[in-house]
């Protein structure tokens, strides 16, 4: 799989889990093309799931957060303005953005935007445009695969 490749899978389905078990498909057990038993830093094909979600994490196109089930969560910039519209459904933390910074040590850390300082004006803009509704509506078919369930009132 290239990095393209990985891309698209996101951009189709809206949302994708960076390597956890859960509610939506795993971009690293994709990349492997089997499910991963214990850490995939260990799978023959580690090395390939680390360039590539790297690739993934950095896109324009992709926002990483903890969205599904407190798992690193990729969402598809299409779902932006129904995820900022139904943000108050979450718990902000959830939403916020990371990214990972290499230190002058040379280590890894992460990084985290909150919810709504990441947010582009176009996106803001477009989510006023959407009602609460249709917009959890359009991220339960994302998250979940299918609708939720009618609201009591």
């Amino acid at each position: 799989m290239t990095p393209e490749e990985a891309l698209a899978i996101v951009r189709e389905q809206g949302v994708v889990l960076e390597a956890a078990r859960g509610s939506r498909p795993s971009l690293a057990e994709l990349i492997a093309g089997e499910p991963i038993r214990g850490s995939w830093w260990s799978h023959p094909k580690g090395r390939e799931i680390f360039a590539i979600t790297r690739a993934v994490r950095e896109s324009d196109e992709v926002l990483v957060c903890r969205l599904v089930e407190g798992k690193i969560t990729y969402i598809h910039r299409r779902l932006w303005p129904a995820l900022v519209r139904a943000a108050e459904r979450f718990p902000p933390e959830r939403l916020s953005r990371l990214r990972e910074v290499h230190t002058s040590a040379g280590r890894h850390e992460t990084e985290e935007v909150p919810f709504p300082q990441w947010v582009p004006a176009g996106i803001r803009e477009a989510a006023r445009g959407m009602s609460e509704e249709s917009a959890a509506a359009e991220l339960a078919v994302a998250t979940q695969g299918r609708p939720p369930p009618p609201e009591r009132r």
